[in-house]
């Protein structure tokens, strides 16, 4: 019976080596295969590898980054996920949302240092849980967090910054007033398990991580023709399946609307903050097996993308399992998310991923292929995209770049 098992896994293993030859040939997956590749650690070797062939097919030999200034326009929020650090109450110590005059001095001088992306993250409609809150939108002017992000967005813009906003859910409408202020927009999708949702569950006290929803923010940033950024979270309780199927519904979506420009597979980190502080986090290889599957997954005009801050000594491994994108990287600001976990220097990565026969590049928020692509970008913003795109030739400390 032994034997019989053994001669079973073997035929299962190259069974699953046939499965990898089907995306070099223009084929897809299954699911199951999908899944099956996750959880055959055995395979790491040839899944990165196919992987990373696709990648370059696709992509070539250049890695890219967005440099960016980091702008938490509001840290309170009215979810209370399992292993955030960045929400607050408003009566925290640390509760924070920014004034004007803090967003324009800091998008300034991310500016004069080389940035040219302002990333907008702040927690989803904290106005709805929180009447402090309120009054202070009613004291800048605003009803909505939604309608002070637009007016944020304008001050980045008159720094000479182009805006990416991450601002939890929004609504269709709320969407197209801000595209009109950003190049590109984002959310998480993290994973598309309602599961995930139930009593125990990382996203119990998080109304506005509900799947469908989420869901239906993305696609109706596809109608509204807007280049897009999404995700998946590792390690928050998911199972292997359960990433595939994030990853297919993204899939789906960008096929339907051709709007998501890059995917983030980000993994969890244990913090002793949090509820989950004695959470295992995804080991190094399953974070690149994750990643390399996205990429097999994925169409090839999708960008995948893992934070290097998250993963500071996994880079080439991260490269060798088919990412190109490294995302936004700051000179200035930290990652509030993550404020344990520094940004990497950017003259350190590009010699890491020169090792490993790629090339550094910056880019903008929005990628090339969405620029001239009709109705991707506001004609308000198209000479700013422009401008900063020409700027991107050739970047500071000799880290070539592209728009």
């Amino acid at each position: 019976m032994p034997e019989l098992a053994s001669g079973g896994a073997v035929a299962a293993r190259d069974a699953l080596r046939e499965a990898l030859l089907k995306p070099l040939a223009g084929e897809e997956l299954s699911r199951d295969e999908a899944v099956a590749l996750l959880a055959t650690p055995e395979l790491t070797a040839a899944l990165l590898a196919t992987a990373s062939a696709l990648r370059d097919r696709a992509w070539g030999r250049t890695v890219t980054f967005s440099p960016k200034v980091f702008l938490p326009v509001t840290n309170l929020c009215r979810d209370r996920c399992t292993y955030c650090t960045f929400r607050k109450d408003p009566d925290d110590p640390d509760a924070w949302t920014m004034t004007p005059d803090e967003i324009a001095a800091w998008s300034a001088r991310g500016r004069t240092l080389g940035c040219k992306e302002a990333l907008m993250c702040l927690g989803d409609k904290p106005e709805v849980a929180f009447p402090a809150y309120r009054a202070t939108l009613a004291g800048l002017g605003h009803r909505t967090t939604a309608a002070y992000v637009y007016h944020a967005c304008g001050i980045a813009l008159d720094c000479g910054l182009l805006p990416h906003t991450n601002a939890g859910l929004l609504s269709r409408d709320e969407m197209a007033r801000l595209k009109e202020v950003n190049v590109s927009l984002g959310l998480m999708l993290e994973n598309v398990s309602p599961r995930l949702r139930a009593r125990g569950q990382v996203h119990q006290w998080a109304p506005d991580k509900e799947p469908a929803l989420r869901l239906r923010m993305l696609r109706e940033a596809g109608e509204l023709r807007i280049p897009f950024t999404t995700g998946l979270l590792l390690g928050i309780g998911e199972t292997l399946a359960e990433r595939v199927d994030t990853l297919l519904a993204i899939r789906d979506l960008h096929r339907t609307y051709g709007h998501v420009q890059e995917v983030i597979v980000q993994n969890f980190r244990a913090k002793p903050t949090i509820p989950r502080a004695d959470a295992s986090e995804p080991a190094p290889e399953d974070i690149a097996r994750t990643v390399a599957v996205a990429r097999l997954i994925l169409d090839a005009d999708v960008s995948v993308q893992a934070p290097p801050n998250l993963s500071p000594a996994d880079h080439t491994l991260l490269l060798a399992a088919g990412l190109n994108d490294w995302g936004g990287i700051s000179p200035l600001t930290p990652d509030y998310v993550n404020p344990e976990a520094p940004w990497p220097h950017v003259a350190t990565l590009a010699a890491t991923c020169r090792a490993a026969g790629y090339t550094l590049a910056e880019r903008l928020a929005i990628y090339p292929a969405y620029v001239d692509r009709p109705g991707f970008l506001a004609p308000a913003l198209c000479a700013r995209v422009a401008a900063l795109g020409e700027e991107t030739r050739t970047a500071p400390g000799g880290v070539e770049a592209s728009a």
